[in-house]
């Protein structure tokens, strides 16, 4: 009889004795239990673990919940209402535009079909279409001014995440923070992406990347259906005792492993991944039962009702998640909802119905818990919509093509000012005059909330030392902290 086959390389042994947990994140390092928490990020030697790490100052934020509007909102019919462009509907715009789809690209101008009004003790006129954020005016910071200079999704995509227009592989503004920081837990994730049941965001995995970075800083994405995270449960005969004794063993090879071949930073991170999942049993189970949550609960984030339902979960989920000491959680759109090219009346109703409730109801519930103060929201797309109508043979159909030149996002928490609008677009909405933000402006205020000099939070890759903004013309935006 031929003798039971042995593995012939170390990796090929733990491929083999995973217990039902191997395929989880890829994202966890193993020295996390011996070392002790670390000072800010060294230029010359990055972390090598997810422990917790002093800022380089006192931060605001600690944990931020980035709620990303793939397609660009339409932010002349949503969040920054312009009289002049009603005024003039249907006369054409003298001013130079440009098209990205220009066989059905026109210069007649379309005035919003949604009416705005003045909300909160701020007075932020918000559209119609944004009832419920009309009630959480006051948290928050509303920047008009965004502006990446490119029309085009992707290039602005990887602007906002990465750092450099259309530039892929490189390390999201959530890798950053986790690299940085670390986490707060360390039974969950650090970087967690709550994903839309109708597939991927439109440059897929690539919002969430951690580039050139160690695979332990990629964002671990939930399911949006049950199992939410595959093989997490041991099966029976391997659960308990002897799924502890294989761990140990794996431990013991690694730590052997390590003394003769320091750096390996993705079979450090694969091992390591073993352990994490093995304390997710428990805590991930824990955090991804909703029906903890009180009735009152659940209506407040529209669970009770089938538009909201969906994302109302996923935003439910991400407070609880960021309750748990989860560092960064991002929730994105299949596809690209925001992208009304037509029928802009019906489209944009739509998608506001989906996520104006959930999202207004993340706000006011962390404020209500307390949390408020020290998680940073963000909504907003990568780009806006031009003033102008995009032609599709009758007025029923229009929409607005892409504009990258001036559009909306807005902030609530984690130290930022409530209750403010900052920035200006002209008189119809097509570019910035006044306070223009760049996705690196967002990015460097965003680390500034943190308590990071984002100069001084750098990774050596390519004989260089890399930072998120790629060392482009940057500021932090001063005027919208407290």
């Amino acid at each position: 009889m031929d003798s039971p086959s042995v593995p012939g390389t170390r990796r090929q042994l733990l491929q083999q004795t995973g217990m039902g947990v191997g395929a989880l994140a890829l994202q966890w390092m193993l020295h996390q239990e011996s070392a002790s928490a670390k000072p800010p990020v060294l230029k010359a030697v990055p972390p090598s673990d997810l422990l917790p790490r002093k800022p380089h100052f006192e931060p605001r934020a600690k944990a931020m919940i980035s709620l990303f509007q793939h397609g660009g909102p339409s932010h002349m019919d949503l969040t920054d209402p312009k009289p002049e462009l009603t005024k003039y509907d249907g006369t054409d715009y003298t001013g130079d535009i440009q098209f990205s789809f220009v066989n059905e690209a026109s210069k007649k101008l379309l005035g919003s079909p949604f009416q705005f009004q003045k909300h909160g003790q701020c007075g932020m006129e918000l559209s119609e279409l944004l009832p419920h954020t009309a009630g959480i005016v006051d948290d928050l910071c509303l920047i008009r001014s965004m502006h990446t200079g490119a029309n085009g999704h992707e290039v602005s995509i990887r602007y906002f995440h990465g750092g450099i227009p259309a530039v892929l592989g490189r390390p999201t503004l959530g890798s950053w923070l986790t690299y940085a920081l670390g986490s707060e837990s360390q039974d969950l994730p650090a970087f967690m992406v709550l994903a839309d049941p109708g597939g991927p965001p439109v440059d897929g995995a690539s919002n969430w990347s951690n580039g050139f970075m160690p695979s332990m800083f990629q964002g671990t994405v939930l399911r949006p259906k049950e199992p939410r995270i595959f093989n997490l449960q041991p099966p029976p005969h391997l659960a308990g005792k002897f799924q502890r004794q294989n761990l140990d063993f794996l431990q013991e090879l690694n730590q052997t492993h390590l003394q003769s071949h320091p750096g390996e930073s993705d079979l450090e991170a694969r091992i390591a991944s073993y352990e994490l999942a093995a304390r997710m049993q428990t805590a991930a189970t824990d955090a991804l039962d909703i029906s903890q949550e009180t009735a009152a609960t659940h209506t407040m984030y529209g669970l009770d009702r089938p538009e909201t339902r969906e994302y109302g979960t996923r935003c439910l989920l991400a407070r609880r998640l960021v309750e748990r000491g989860v560092r960064f959680v991002q929730l994105f759109h299949n596809n690209q909802p925001w992208d009304n090219h037509s029928s802009i009346k019906t489209g944009l109703t739509s998608i506001c119905q989906k996520t104006d409730q959930p999202t207004a109801a993340l706000v006011a519930d962390l404020r209500q818990r307390g949390m408020l103060d020290s998680t940073l929201v963000h909504w907003g797309g990568e780009i806006g919509r031009l003033p102008v109508t995009q032609e599709h043979g009758s007025p029923e159909k229009a929409g607005r093509d892409h504009n990258g030149q001036g559009f909306s996002i807005w902030l609530a928490g984690g130290g930022v000012r409530g209750g403010m609008t900052y920035g200006k677009t002209d008189d119809f909405g097509h570019h910035v005059v006044e306070n223009k933000v760049t996705p690196n402006d967002f990015q460097a205020t965003v680390m500034h909330l943190f308590g990071l000099n984002h100069e001084e939070v750098v990774y050596p890759h390519g004989n260089q030392e890399q930072i998120i903004t790629a060392h482009r013309p940057t500021q932090v935006v001063h005027d919208v902290i407290v």
